[in-house]
């Protein structure tokens, strides 16, 4: 099991990066999305929001390839994956099964650390302080 999460680490750690470097600078040709997409693409490019996304993809694949701050990465990915299946959802759904595969490896990297996740699940908050 053990190697299955660390090529499902690796492997989602690299897609990362690469789609990451690719937001900053264009080097996997893809044709524009169709309608409403490339509206929503438009803005994001011409207003280099997409540099932010990107910056984000490159940092959490660096992080996951080299096995560090793995639950924090795999937190930000949480994120960052909710909006790629929105937008596939929503806008182009022929393009899910990419994104799908991402969701599945993010969840076979994601289980293993799920007790490092616990105390986000706590029903209410505390500083540790006495009133």
């Amino acid at each position: 099991m053990k190697i299955v999460f660390v090529a499902a680490r690796l492997l989602l750690g690299l897609i990362f990066l690469v789609i990451g470097l690719n937001g900053f600078h264009p080097f996997i040709p893809a044709p524009p999305p169709p309608g409403i997409a490339l509206q929503w693409l438009t803005p994001m490019i011409t207003s280099h929001y997409i540099w932010f996304t990107s910056g984000v993809q490159v940092i959490t694949g660096i992080m996951l390839l080299t096995n560090r701050f793995v639950p924090l990465a795999i937190v930000t990915l949480a994120a960052v994956l909710a909006n790629i299946l929105a937008y596939h959802l929503t806008m182009q759904i022929a393009t899910i099964p990419l994104a799908l595969f991402t969701v599945l490896l993010w969840f076979v990297v994601a289980w293993p650390l799920r007790a490092q996740f616990a105390p986000l699940f706590v029903r209410n908050a505390s500083t540790g302080d006495r009133v």
